[in-house]
């Protein structure tokens, strides 16, 4: 057993939390057009039913922290609602999207069974409260900027609603100027607060602002980064995937490659099963 396992939430069918087996949160980074969309998706839950992993789609329908006031963003709330429903309806499987505004939470509550708060919003009460006053689970990154132990202030703000289904995020801290770095003592430390863990392996080899307006990325440390919080004991792993991360509208260099995934995946199952044995 782990010790100081945190509590089970409960994300429509699937239980995280406790001692359960690892869950996987995976998608594009942000929303591009629906027949890729629905590809990716379809092809992930293929690789994840052969490997029995409980899936969470992710897609943003807004990246509203882009570097680059050009930068692609997404699509509109209601056309990138509208493709998110879309997945549901094909594949069954349960969706999370960040939301950036309080006035959006509404908007997309209906359709999303997770709302990813971003990590440099975590910090923001106001949404905080509003995205766990919806009922529906919450995944707040910590910020770039915060040490873990300090997420007990932004757990507080979510739970003050009566919301207990809430995922806590880790996804690097600021190393200086673009580059990030992952305390893996920050995984227990965070779980010891009582709810379950995320490790957001493909933001954290993220080199914010690096290329000339845009952020670069350092895809070939995702395994290695994995694997370490794997085996450390987390409740759930996040992939940024692509078909073709190269030609990705946003964060393309620390994307994953979707035909990729099956070995490592299988792996860390393999390391998962033995950590919670």
């Amino acid at each position: 057993m782990l010790p100081d396992n945190p509590r089970e939430i409960q994300i429509a069918d699937i239980t995280i939390g406790g001692n359960r087996p690892m869950a996987l949160i995976a998608g594009p980074c942000v929303l591009e057009k629906e027949e890729l969309t629905l590809q990716i998706a379809q092809e992930l839950k293929q690789i994840c039913a052969q490997l029995n992993v409980p899936l969470i789609f992710k897609a943003s329908f807004d990246k509203a922290n882009r570097t680059s006031v050009s930068s692609y963003r997404g699509l509109e709330i209601e056309k990138g609602l509208e493709i998110l429903s879309k997945v549901k309806q094909v594949t069954g499987l349960p969706l999370i999207s960040d939301v950036h505004e309080v006035w959006q939470v509404d908007l997309v509550a209906p359709v999303l069974d997770v709302l990813q708060i971003p990590a440099l919003l975590s910090r923001q009460t106001d949404l905080i409260v509003a995205a766990a006053a919806s009922g529906k689970a919450v995944h707040i990154k910590k910020g770039q900027f915060m040490a873990p132990q300090d997420m007990i202030y932004t757990l507080n703000k979510a739970t003050s609603t009566g919301n207990h289904n809430i995922l806590l995020g880790e996804r690097g801290t600021t190393f200086g100027y673009n580059n990030l770095v992952v305390d893996m003592r920050s995984l227990p430390i965070m779980r010891r607060l009582g709810y379950p863990v995320v490790f957001d392996a493909t933001h954290s080899v993220q080199l914010p602002s690096m290329s000339g307006g845009v952020s670069g990325g350092q895809r070939e440390w995702v395994s290695y980064l994995s694997r370490a919080a794997v085996a450390i004991g987390i409740d759930v792993l996040f992939w940024e995937v692509h078909p073709n991360p190269d030609q990705a509208l946003c964060d393309g260099p620390n994307s994953l490659v979707l035909s990729q995934l099956y070995p490592l995946l299988s792996q860390l199952v393999q390391i998962d099963n033995l950590v919670k044995k």
